[in-house]
């Protein structure tokens, strides 16, 4: 039987097509909020019967109805009557429970959900392993059920009720009741989650997200939709996609706890519902002209959670900014490092991109002198901590051995760093991207420098070291005899010799050189990467490739939309094309919402794009990915202050237009200062 859903920021449930949840210690379904699961029983009976689904109907991304009938064994009778079960999550788990009387003859029913909480950590579930330590309690009360969890000052707790008359016990509650012939019944009932302070009080109560209703969500929705710019195009599916990607983003956010009444993306349903340093940064970066405000709720709370010491175990540093952040018993009884984890060599200077990024569209110098000290520190740790072998390089080796990750950059399985012949480098690791991104974090802070900072000697020795770089990294990582940047250097300084994707990445930095720019474009959409749906992680023919495997050979949806981004920058505007096409091709089979990754198998061998089975979906640099590459295709890139338009790329989507867009130049009017129209 399938799953289903509905989430609201970091809240989500996941269940099966009958509405029912029955809690498996591998699979995330239940009700969980703050990598937690709330509910993981949650079972609805009549007359001591399960029932049978007809269909289920997403209304939103946080509401989602449910259509049962009793029993169906063999043979399907008339149903006497039907069940629909409509719930949604806003913070809070809301489901109205409505029993429709087919027959002339009254109903004697008995109604029971089943309920029960095992407090699982995400992170137990992830990786098999329950072991609380803590004491389960319940309190029934007349009008409540109440179960918790306790291990020290870590206290949880889930409180069902309902506005009908109920019977409640440990394990539930009740509803008895007689049905008029073609009358209706319908009960409402409440799940609420708690994180319970030392004084008995949800010390979430005031966040934005917490205990929504319908209508605050459906204008919450609508607002977010209005403020984004609009799409108007002959190609329908595009603009599917475009409103498919708004609204998951919409669904994605949710409020820091430091941060209360500001929105970011969390990183994907259901492993990533958090703040994560990488994919948040990518994903503000994708989205930057369309939503501009993720950008500076990240850069915020990134800089606010920026290392300040030297702690192995999470191994945070002073100037480095976070991988991970959770929220769970793992996390804060340090099994698990996540609080947060510093494990990623590439948030750092990511984080300068944005930044200057961010200044860029928005005009917004404010925020860049606010910012300016974890600026620095953070060009202090690129050019101290992260240099391991002190050559000018971005290094990682993990000193948290227990639980720490092993590969620190996006591709962080691991298998996901190999050489050509498929054996694996030892430690540190040097990965090529990586000096991309520290190459454009240095120009850019070199930029912020003179404009904002008012520090020209900065610039300065910001642009040489810059240059510096640039031509170590082309003389260091080029492949000679494939003619292609290796994947990465390893401990002795010799070449990974891997044909990946990360090389598509050293284009939107800048830090490849034209002529071998080329040679990477020519690679890029070469059978051996390109699939016909999009550039793989890992080459055909290369030993580890494997088409279903996570970064060995899948399609990644973000990752493409980087390379197309970069590939335009270079001028390569066909091969951006052909990578763009093909992406936004997929979308279509997956309803505009690109998942995670998906296989890598070759288009004429799939009329259809196939699914990685463990994708993540929504996922936020998948659902900023169309919005990229809408970017790229129309050619919009902001200016010295205004904002450039360059030709289209070649693809087959007609006619494209970008209505409203925010920046610096406030919002672009479609009539008084000229539309944005472009002919795809």
């Amino acid at each position: 039987m399938g799953l289903t859903g509905v989430l609201d920021g970091y809240t989500f449930v996941i269940c099966d097509e009958r509405g029912d949840v029955e809690g498996s210690p591998t699979e995330p379904t239940g009700l969980f909020t703050g990598d937690t699961r709330y509910l993981s029983k949650w079972l609805l009976t009549v007359n001591g019967e399960r029932l049978t689904a007809l269909s289920v109907d997403d209304l939103q991304y946080y509401e989602n109805r449910f259509f049962l009938v009793p029993n169906v064994n063999v043979q399907y009778v008339d149903a006497k009557y039907s069940v629909i079960r409509q719930r949604m999550v806003g913070g809070s788990f809301q489901e109205q429970l409505t029993i429709l009387n087919h027959s002339t003859d009254p109903l004697d029913l008995e109604i029971r959900l089943e309920a029960g909480s095992d407090f699982a950590d995400l992170f137990e579930i992830k990786d098999d392993v329950l072991k609380k330590q803590g004491t389960y309690y319940h309190h029934v009360e007349s009008d409540r059920l109440r179960l918790g969890y306790q291990r020290g000052n870590y206290r949880r707790e889930t409180v069902i009720s309902s506005d009908h008359p109920a019977h409640y016990d440990e394990h539930g509650l009740t509803f008895r009741t007689e049905i008029e012939p073609h009358g209706r019944w319908i009960a409402s009932i409440k799940v609420i989650t708690a994180v319970v302070g030392p004084t008995g009080e949800d010390l979430r109560i005031g966040l934005e997200t917490h205990n929504r209703e319908r209508l605050a969500l459906e204008q919450d929705l609508a607002d977010w939709l209005g403020q984004a710019p609009s799409v108007v195009c002959e190609c329908e599916p595009l603009a599917q996609t475009y409103r498919r990607s708004l609204v998951d983003l919409a669904a994605l956010r949710f409020s820091p706890l430091s941060l209360a009444g500001a929105v970011l993306p969390a990183a994907g349903l259901p492993w990533f519902m958090t703040l994560f340093g990488r994919d948040s940064i990518f994903t503000s970066l994708q989205t930057l002209p369309f939503t501009p405000v993720l950008s500076a709720t990240t850069l915020r709370l990134l800089a606010s959670l920026q290392g300040t010491r030297l702690d192995d175990f999470r191994e945070e540093e002073p100037g480095k900014i976070l991988h991970e952040m959770r929220y769970g018993e793992s996390a804060a009884f340090e099994e698990q490092p996540h609080s947060p984890y510093y494990g990623s060599v590439d948030s750092t200077p990511l984080f300068l991109v944005l930044l200057d990024e961010y200044e860029r569209w928005t005009g917004d110098v404010g925020l860049v002198r606010e910012l300016e000290h974890e600026a620095r520190a953070a060009l202090s740790w690129i050019d101290g901590y992260a240099d391991l072998v002190g050559n000018g390089y971005l290094w990682y080796e993990r000193r948290n051995h227990k639980n720490g990750l092993e590969n620190q950059c996006w591709k962080d399985s691991w298998d996901s760093i190999s050489y050509r012949d498929g054996r694996l480098p030892g430690f540190p690791r040097a990965i090529c991207e990586v000096q991309g991104y520290a190459y454009d974090a240095k120009v850019r802070a070199a930029r912020l420098a003179r404009l904002v900072w008012n520090d020209p000697a900065l610039a300065d020795r910001l642009e040489r070291e810059a240059a510096e770089l640039k031509e170590r990294f082309n003389r260091d990582f080029w492949v000679a005899d494939g003619e292609f940047y290796a994947l990465a250097l390893d401990a002795d300084g010799g070449q990974v010799d891997t044909l990946t994707s990360n090389m598509g990445h050293l284009l939107w930095s800048g830090i490849a050189t034209p002529e071998r720019a080329a040679k990477v474009a020519e690679h890029l959409i070469g059978p051996r990467l390109f699939s016909g749906w999009g550039v793989r992680t890992l080459a055909e023919g290369s030993a580890r490739y494997n088409p279903i495997g996570y970064h060995v050979g899948t399609v990644w949806p973000f990752d493409n939309s980087f390379i197309a981004w970069g590939l335009r920058k270079y001028g390569f505007h066909d091969e951006a094309a052909t990578i763009a096409e093909g992406i936004l091709d997929a979308a279509q089979y997956f309803q505009g919402r690109l998942p995670e990754a998906f296989a890598g198998y070759p288009r004429a061998l799939t009329s259809y794009p196939v699914q990685y089975p463990t994708a993540c979906s929504p996922q936020a640099w998948s659902t900023g990915a169309p919005l990229l590459l809408i970017r790229t295709m129309l050619g919009l890139e902001p200016h010295e202050g205004h904002l450039a338009v360059e030709p289209a790329l070649p693809v087959s989507f007609g006619r494209v237009e970008l209505l409203d867009i925010p920046g610096r130049w406030g919002r672009v009017d479609a009539f008084a200062r000229g539309r944005i129209r472009t002919r795809l």
